[in-house]
């Protein structure tokens, strides 16, 4: 006879409802905070929050660089997929940090160099201006896109065409960035660069950055003004990974499992813990209380919670292993919950697989998770990877699983196994840009949490009420009983998570 058998049914996030509060006046979707701990931090640093409930998942199809830079301007974080290579994970993260920054550590160029190369480079990097030093560093200029064309300037030097250094103001030895950026804005310039006293480059400072703080008031970034980057990594090439990922400045690792209630996975932890121990782990998935326990013990600093309910995982069905997300987050929740009172220690539960609507978004924070990582939701969007198709008169995407043939490259890797696939590939409909998306999300986040009263996502832990609802009660909540149109019956089915 089996260890241990539960006969009471696992539930899903569709099978809760909330139950209305009292909302007093102030509790208004403009004072709502959705801030949230993305990891638990000693010294309770900044940069280890996330200003919205919402990670991309670790998947090729959803979460690239420009996912990584745009939801990091609007308050999550997207965590690089790791079934790439090392490098090409690091370059990705290296692209994030540098997207935007207050003291800005950019390419330097070359005055001998021709414009070609420097085109080259600035078509890989994804930036238009750069600083000209010499070969001690010393400053001599700045050349930007606006100084060449390269269909004529293509073989000349960049000495011939770059603007010189008396022609350009410059701030000297400015380590505080409000000076920076008073002096930047004083300038009527578009960059700053900042130079020692010997004149030697030290960094440089842009009006868009400026621009964009007052564009994503949200977003996340570290010390140095630089965007927040998150990146997943396996239990088997992990300490090459690690490494290229800290030297591309990583800020926080998650390791990507569909199993992490293992000995691998705690041997990880612990490595990364002793020999990078300034960059904090996410494990997981676990679904039990043993789980979320084993891995914090091992140090840990979140958890990701949930198995086989995500729309193109199959693994519940492969392999007979799985749980219903609310029945998995109540559980671990509790545990959670038990250990703060023990260690005065608050571990982020991150909520993972089948939250496919805002709803269920809203539903799981009020079950105790601290966010939620989703895929369907995000590899709609402009900024996911893929290319767009058209698919019987529909603008779709490609989605697929890591656990899916398509990445069967290395799926072998992530699951230790190849023989079956966890995973499918289909499509979704295209959705546009994500910060068009994103606001309606938020709004109805917000609503909910102002129905039962709370003001933050901690409150909504300890205030919510939730009852279980029938198949019928469920059916009721949806349109019945009217005609509604083909077409947007359709739409609706694609559309289901919003």
């Amino acid at each position: 006879m089996a260890k241990k058998i539960i006969t009471e049914s696992s539930r899903t996030l569709m099978e809760y409802r909330l139950l209305p509060g009292y909302t007093p006046t102030v509790c208004n979707p403009s004072n709502i905070s959705l801030r949230t701990p993305l990891v638990y931090s000693k010294n309770n640093e900044k940069k280890y929050y996330l200003n919205i409930p919402l990670v991309s998942a670790a998947m090729q199809s959803v979460s690239g660089d420009q996912m990584g830079i745009e939801l990091a301007k609007l308050g999550g974080a997207a965590i690089i997929f790791c079934s790439q290579s090392p490098d090409s994970e690091a370059k990705m993260v290296r692209k994030i940090k540098n997207h935007k920054a207050g003291f800005v550590k950019p390419k330097k160029m070359k005055a001998d160099m021709n414009v070609k190369e420097m085109y080259e480079i600035r078509k890989d990097s994804g930036h238009s201006t750069f600083p000209v030093v010499d070969d001690n560093g010393n400053f001599l200029g700045l050349i930007s896109k606006w100084d060449y064309d390269i269909s004529l300037h293509a073989d000349s030097l960049i000495k011939d065409r770059m603007i010189k250094k008396e022609n350009i103001q410059v701030g000297t030895n400015i380590t505080d960035l409000k000076e920076a950026n008073r002096a930047l804005l004083e300038s009527h310039k578009s960059v700053l660069p900042i130079l020692d006293a010997a004149g030697k480059l030290l960094s440089m400072v842009f009006r868009k950055d400026i621009n964009d703080q007052l564009d994503f008031p949200l977003e996340i970034h570290d010390e140095n003004k630089r965007l927040i980057s998150v990146a997943s990594i396996n239990t088997h090439d992990y300490k090459e990974r690690v490494e290229a990922l800290a030297n591309a400045e990583v800020d926080v690792i998650v390791i990507d499992s569909s199993d992490g209630h293992t000995q691998y996975q705690a041997d990880v932890i612990k490595w990364i813990n002793k020999n990078y121990p300034t960059i904090p782990v996410i494990g997981g998935n676990v679904i039990t209380k043993g789980g979320f326990r084993f891995l914090v013990e091992a140090g840990a600093k979140a958890i990701k919670i949930g198995m086989g309910g995500g729309s193109i995982c199959i693994t519940q069905e492969q392999k007979g292993t799985g749980r219903g997300l609310a029945t998995t987050i109540i559980d671990v929740v509790e545990e959670r919950d038990k250990y703060f009172k023990e260690t005065g220690i608050y571990i982020p539960i991150v909520a993972d697989g089948g939250v496919t609507s805002t709803k269920d978004v809203t539903i799981a924070l009020a079950l105790g998770a601290d966010y939620v990582m989703m895929g369907r939701y995000f590899a709609r969007m402009e900024e996911s990877p893929t290319d767009k198709i058209v698919v019987n008169n529909r603008v779709m995407k490609p989605y697929w699983g890591e656990g899916s043939a398509r990445a069967q490259n290395w799926k072998e890797r992530r699951y230790n196994q190849g023989k079956f696939v966890e995973g499918v590939e289909g499509f979704v409909e295209y959705a546009g840009h994500l910060r068009d998306n994103l606001e309606e999300t938020l709004a109805k986040i917000k609503s909910s949490m102002g129905t039962c009263g709370v003001m933050n996502i901690s409150e909504f832990h300890q205030k919510a009420e939730l009852e279980v609802v029938s198949a019928l009660s469920i059916r009721e909540g949806k349109p019945h009983d009217i005609y509604i149109s083909t077409e947007k019956m359709d739409n609706q089915d694609y559309n289901s998570s919003e």
